[in-house]
């Protein structure tokens, strides 16, 4: 079989993967913040999960293929950039924890760089979005300030407490249980 075909079992994994963050990120939320975004209970770990059982292949595949999912279930959308940036880049950007699949504490270290990348598409979108409002150099710095603050005031806390969560030793276990029943031949 080809590198670059999904087996059954994964793409069982990754459809499940894609299914359940869907369903947590759209009814198990947090209440949204005043301006919008909303801290979901870990759905960023479940899809960067993919990326650390199969690679940054299989990965970025089935992040980018979420993203248009929560395209598909919620959009929001002020300026057409947004279609790309916010959703299947930003969202796709969680696969890139599949660079770090066999590396030591690579979930760790592919889920705060997944989350890294998915926070720069979002604040690249927020700077197109509030450069809208503010033309002048001025006005692009408070918009930098506003798109940077806007996302990680709902990325930081859910970053933060997936971290703890990885870092428990029962669930650390737990974790690693799981990827290898998903990559068990």
């Amino acid at each position: 079989m080809s590198k670059s075909k999904f087996s059954t079992k994964q793409l069982v994994f990754c459809a499940m993967a894609i299914a359940l963050a869907t369903v947590i990120s759209t009814v198990v939320k947090l209440p949204s913040l005043p301006n919008g975004g909303s801290i979901t209970l870990f759905s960023m770990l479940i899809i960067c999960l993919v990326g650390y059982w199969y690679g940054p292949v299989i990965g970025l595949i089935t992040a980018f293929a979420y993203g248009i999912l929560q395209f598909i279930v919620g959009p929001y959308v002020v300026h057409p950039a947004q279609v790309l940036l916010d959703y299947p880049l930003a969202f796709g950007a969680l696969g890139l924890s599949g660079f770090f699949s066999n590396k030591k504490h690579g979930l760790l270290i592919g889920y705060i760089v997944g989350v890294t990348g998915r926070f720069v598409f979002h604040m690249i979108s927020g700077l197109i979005f509030y450069t809208e409002y503010a033309g002048d150099v001025l006005g692009n710095i408070q918009a930098i300030i506003a798109s940077t603050g806007y996302n990680l005031s709902y990325i930081l806390p859910e970053m933060i407490a997936t971290i703890i969560l990885i870092a428990l030793p029962p669930v650390a276990k737990a974790l690693a249980k799981v990827k290898g029943m998903a990559t068990a031949e």
